[in-house]
């Protein structure tokens, strides 16, 4: 577990390296999903590399993790830095480097540490899942993935349409809930979880999904997103009609 820990922090600041190098911090979104599966395949190999039915969560994770960063990266390299780190970087000043160190670096990392526990438990252990069990969080883990995965097409596509310029996307996935990728990221991580159920510990790693649906619901990812649509007059009637994060079915208009 000490040889995880400093790769992770080796991690942490060889992203800060490349931010520096590039100018922009937003390659900690790229290096998101790429550390998770690093960190699972650390684990396994330490453990002793078994092959057994702990593979299928890192498989997932791995599948999950170059899907979103390669999604991430292809975004990002069409236009310029995230507006949010832009408004730290100008905000910060002078302490800038210490704090996107810190902040942005440093505390993402142990974040990721902290939602990787029960795959790196999986792996150093070489515990082999309940068979059960693994099979519920699987199916889990796929409604997440798909929901992520064709969240993000149904965007994509719709941005790409010139005659959608100031339009607010209501339709697919986006008709029932505000942020679909979100809610599939969460949902993936419950059945990673789930996938550990029966092994040494298993009601601790709760902490992992219980992290990141935190994150992304009241921290770093729907309450960001929001803020930027504050003053659109079609955003917020959009979100009037539909659920913010867990999908449901939109709301009638008003008489």
């Amino acid at each position: 577990m000490e040889f995880l820990a400093l790769g992770l922090l080796g991690y942490a600041c060889l992203g800060f390296v490349l931010s520096l190098i590039f100018h922009r911090s937003d390659v900690a979104d790229v290096a998101w999903g790429l550390g998770f599966i690093l960190v699972g395949i650390a684990s396994w190999w330490l453990g002793g590399a078994a092959i057994s039915l702990g593979l299928i969560p890192l498989a997932c994770v791995f599948l999950w993790g170059i899907r979103l960063s390669s999604h991430i990266f292809m975004r990002l390299r069409q236009k310029g830095e995230d507006p949010r780190y832009a408004a730290w970087r100008a905000e910060w000043g002078k302490t800038f480097l210490l704090r996107s160190f810190l902040q942005i670096f440093v505390l993402q990392t142990f974040l990721l540490g902290v939602i990787a526990l029960p795959l790196m438990h999986l792996g150093l252990t070489q515990t082999a899942p309940s068979l059960p069990w693994l099979g519920v969080g699987l199916g889990i883990w796929i409604i997440g993935f798909c929901f992520e995965v064709l969240g993000d097409a149904q965007l994509r596509q719709f941005l790409r349409n010139p005659e959608n310029k100031g339009r607010i996307l209501q339709s697919g996935l986006w008709q029932y809930t505000r942020h679909p990728n979100y809610f599939g990221e969460a949902t993936m991580w419950w059945g990673i979880w789930i996938m550990t159920f029966g092994i040494p510990y298993w009601p601790l790693f709760i902490v992992s999904p219980l992290l990141i649906t935190l994150l992304l619901r009241f921290v770093s990812g729907v309450p960001l997103l929001e803020q930027r649509y504050k003053e659109n007059a079609a955003y917020q009637e959009y979100a009037a009609r539909t659920s913010v994060f867990l999908p449901w079915f939109p709301k009638k208009p008003s008489a």
